[in-house]
């Protein structure tokens, strides 16, 4: 009879262990599914959320490429499309803005925002090495006359 009840205590604690188990792979799945959301799916949203910026911040003049590679200005402006003209004909084309891929000025204006930036640092970073080097002459110099007054 003992025999029978540590079997049945020893069955009941596999199964025990065996819940604890199912617990830690749900617990395992959604550390994934957060996980993928975070690298895949938010990244994507961003991605689509300035795409679409894009497109609906468009401009006549711009110049703009289409997902096809046809490189053309914006001549008119309507709600779902575009009419651009290309090439040397000045030729006219129809397209869906959808289809806009690149607004090559605007990101022209963004490479030269970007650029100037960058030598804005590079200059203020000159400058300070140039600041601390002045700094330890004098400093060398101050050294120099307190050896000579010795």
């Amino acid at each position: 009879m003992n025999f029978i009840l540590l079997q049945a205590a020893a069955g009941a604690s596999a199964s025990g262990k065996g819940g604890a188990s199912q617990y830690s792979f749900i617990i395992l799945m959604l550390v994934m599914v957060v996980l993928m959301y975070f690298t895949m799916i938010r990244p994507q949203k961003k991605r689509q959320k300035e795409e679409q910026e894009m497109r609906s911040s468009l401009e006549i003049g711009d110049e703009i490429i289409t997902i096809g590679g046809i490189v053309g200005k914006v001549v008119t402006i309507r709600e779902e499309d575009l009419i651009i003209e290309t090439g040397a004909d000045r030729n006219k084309m129809r397209i869906q803005r959808w289809a806009v891929n690149t607004n090559k000025t605007k990101a022209e204006q963004h490479q030269k925002e970007v650029e100037a930036a960058r030598e804005a640092a590079k200059n203020k970073k000159n400058k300070k090495n140039k600041d601390d080097a002045l700094t330890e002459k004098s400093d060398t110099a101050k050294e120099a006359e307190e050896k000579i007054e010795k």
